[in-house]
């Protein structure tokens, strides 16, 4: 029980730390380094929702959130 308490704690901080790069990167306004932060974080959502981590809805809500905080940052 505990280990597996940590192993998914740990799980949720990298998943934290990716959406914080992926902030970051919008908010420096660089396209190339946010839309490849994107991916990664969107794999770690989707990893974490295979695993039973984080709920599937909570992990497409919350790419879905992310790539339009790209969109709309970087829209032509």
């Amino acid at each position: 029980m505990v280990n597996r308490t940590l192993a998914n704690k740990a799980v949720l901080t990298g998943i934290k730390s990716q959406q914080k790069k992926l902030n970051t990167a919008i908010a420096a306004g660089e396209k190339t380094e946010a839309e490849a932060e994107l991916a990664v974080f969107a794999s770690h959502l989707d990893k974490a929702a295979k695993r039973g981590i984080v709920h599937k809805n909570l992990a497409d809500r919350r790419k879905s959130r992310a790539a339009h905080a790209v969109a709309v940052k970087f829209k032509a």
